[in-house]
């Protein structure tokens, strides 16, 4: 069968020509662009691109299929995708089927024989856009309409994690309790690694709640959205600072430091992808990480922390630390999945933080 054309219509009135994929249908979405060379399957699953078009800048995605046990949670949460090249016959032993059936099993639709290329600089001149998949030219010039009016969902965390608490670890030495605002499943198997039994709890849960859990330390996901959307959050994380070790990751480095007195801003088209330089400030060392995130923290006069780590490519702030209290976060992360894992060390860090906090009340 002939595939059908397709475009992707930006809120500019810029139009991309493709044929359409997966399970079509004209969604709307924040237009985002990933370097990452491979991980398409935990780039689609990763709660953080919640009604995101993504871009993979990379030109053949599909070669390797997908396969069991590397998605991040259950399903797609990506609003659709683009590629330049779907790969419709995955030539590796592990997949159980392709892009394709993938996209259409998850109801998300695809557009390929894109310029990703161009797309990618025209994002990168003109800023993250939201775009919209439509079937034909002649519905363009709707669509710039509709989409003057499009705004992401409010507080997308509470949309993209747990409703409900649950266990994802029963035993172990030390018991970790994950803020779940999309977390994803890398950083629960990084945490149970570490022999840390593990206790998920909704991103809507108080200060409360949580310590009643008696954990030894507190993880703050990753997540879809705006950190200033997650007003609750933000105060809950305030009232657990001065009782638990703390770490943030992605969207909980940005919830940390604005309970500590930070800010956070939106960057002009994030940072996404496998390959982001990052260096620390007090070893010197610089890191490659994997990244998926459009807001970054900046310092304010009352904030309470320290910044380091800073982005080589453009110094924005990639980590931070309480000035007086155990709690730290990157902006990267640690756990990868896709991309290097030179930070992964950092989960060691907070299982460390968690020993000595329990040394000084046994003291």
């Amino acid at each position: 069968m002939q595939a059908k054309e397709g475009f992707l219509v930006l809120l500019d009135g810029t139009i991309f020509s493709g044929t359409r994929f997966g399970d079509w249908r004209e969604v709307t979405g924040e237009t985002v662009f990933n370097t990452s060379m491979a991980g398409y399957q935990e780039v689609l699953t990763d709660p953080s691109y919640a009604e995101q078009i993504i871009v993979l800048t990379y030109p053949l995605v599909g070669n390797y299929g997908i396969a069991p046990g590397f998605a991040e949670s259950s399903r797609i949460h990506a609003a659709g995708l683009v590629v330049a090249e779907a790969c419709s016959r995955p030539m590796h032993w592990t997949h159980t089927q392709n892009l394709d059936s993938f996209l259409k099993f998850n109801r998300t639709a695809g557009l390929a024989g894109v310029d990703t290329r161009a797309l990618t600089r025209h994002l990168r001149t003109h800023g993250t856009l939201p775009g919209q998949f439509v079937s034909s030219q002649d519905a363009a010039t709707q669509a710039v309409h509709a989409l003057r009016t499009f705004r992401r969902s409010q507080d997308l965390a509470a949309l993209a994690g747990t409703r409900q608490p649950y266990r994802a670890k029963d035993t172990g030495t030390w018991h970790v309790t994950l803020v779940d605002f999309g977390a994803k499943a890398s950083i629960i198997d990084s945490l149970a690694a570490l022999d840390a039994s593990i206790t998920v709890v909704p991103s809507t849960s108080s200060a409360r709640e949580i310590l009643a859990q008696n954990p030894a330390a507190v993880v703050l996901s990753n997540g879809p959205g705006d950190p200033k959307d997650s007003a609750q959050a933000v105060a809950t994380t305030r009232d657990l600072l001065p009782h638990v070790p703390m770490f943030g990751i992605c969207l909980g480095q940005q919830i940390l430091a604005l309970a500590c007195g930070g800010d956070t801003y939106k960057l002009k088209f994030g940072h996404r992808g496998g390959n982001h330089p990052v260096k620390d400030l007090a070893t010197g060392r610089t890191v490659m990480t994997a990244q998926n995130h459009g807001y970054a923290v900046t310092s304010t006069p009352a904030a309470q922390f320290d910044v380091t780590h800073v982005n080589v490519n453009d110094n924005s702030v990639e980590g931070i630390a309480h000035r007086t209290l155990p709690a730290f976060a990157v902006q990267f992360h640690p756990e990868a999945s896709p991309g290097p894992r030179e930070a992964a060390h950092l989960f060691g860090k907070l299982r460390a933080m968690a020993s000595k906090e329990r040394e000084c009340i046994l003291a």
